[in-house]
């Protein structure tokens, strides 16, 4: 059995425990050493050379990815900053040596750990994010999770979730198009007025309906080229459909939420998202 062909079946890292159970023999594995084609990882794991750098640090610190950083790995919706890498230590793990800027998560999980495991599961990535960051973000990641139908609400309910993390499931919005939505719903609320995400418009969703004739889009990453175009037709067309529009860009709503919220109060000021 080629032993570099088996560890890039486990995504490159693997413990040598799992080749053994897969009948390679030891000697084959120290061959595969010897050769420069695989790595020893301290004395329980092997590597690929060119295997994921974080699920090789993970293996040498006998820690696993989790939180935000096994967020973002999943393709959750993650807000793009400098984050130190968040890791879980395994109950009983005593001194786990990590970089200094590295997030140490200590807390047991709610779903157990394999030992074999150096990415963890995504109820525990969850529960951590619950924990970790503020509620907003924290949300984002969540209604991103159930978006992508990476976890079941129904099921989610079962497990021992710490408070924080059972609020969130409890206020969670499967439906929510982007994290970005996520954030600037709360951010509305205090308005007191009737505000409808996604709402279905002369043929197409907008983001946010305020009251009756406001709305406002929020342009992601995504809105350029034919997108782009896209957005500015249905613009015109809501326009002339007698409604006003307010449209706003991601560094907006994340670096300057005072002057978004400006631009809305002084929409609503005006009246205009009252029907004529």
């Amino acid at each position: 059995m080629d032993v570099v062909e088996l560890v890039k079946s486990y995504g490159g890292v693997v413990l040598s425990s799992t080749l053994t159970a897969r009948h390679v023999r030891p000697h084959l594995v120290e061959k595969a050493v010897a050769e420069g084609n695989v790595v020893r990882l301290r004395r329980r794991w092997v590597a690929l050379p060119d295997a994921d750098p974080l699920l090789r640090s993970a293996a040498r610190t006998g820690v696993l990815l989790s939180c935000v950083t096994q967020a973002k790995r999943r393709g959750l919706w993650v807000l793009p900053k400098d984050e130190p890498a968040h890791v879980a230590a395994r109950p009983h793990a005593g001194r786990v040596s990590v970089a200094a800027s590295t997030v140490v998560h200590w807390r047991h999980p709610v779903v157990p750990r394999s030992p074999d495991a150096l990415e963890d599961q995504i109820e525990n990535v969850l529960a951590l994010v619950a924990l970790c960051q503020p509620q907003e973000t924290a949300l984002a990641i969540w209604e991103s999770a159930l978006r992508q139908g990476l976890v079941d609400p129904a099921a989610m309910r079962l497990l021992p979730l710490p408070a924080e993390a059972q609020m969130l499931l409890d206020i969670a919005n499967p439906f929510a198009d982007s994290g970005l939505e996520t954030i600037v719903g709360p951010r509305l609320r205090w308005l007191g007025l009737r505000i409808v995400s996604q709402a279905w418009i002369l043929g197409h969703r907008v983001d946010f309906l305020i009251g009756d004739r406001l709305v406002l889009q929020i342009d992601g990453g995504h809105h350029v080229g034919p997108q782009r175009t896209s957005d500015i037709t249905h613009d015109a067309q809501l326009m002339l459909g007698g409604y006003h529009v307010i449209r706003v860009g991601y560094h907006q709503v994340i670096n300057d939420w005072p002057g978004v919220q400006a631009l809305i109060t002084g929409a609503i000021a005006r009246g205009l998202h009252r029907a004529a």
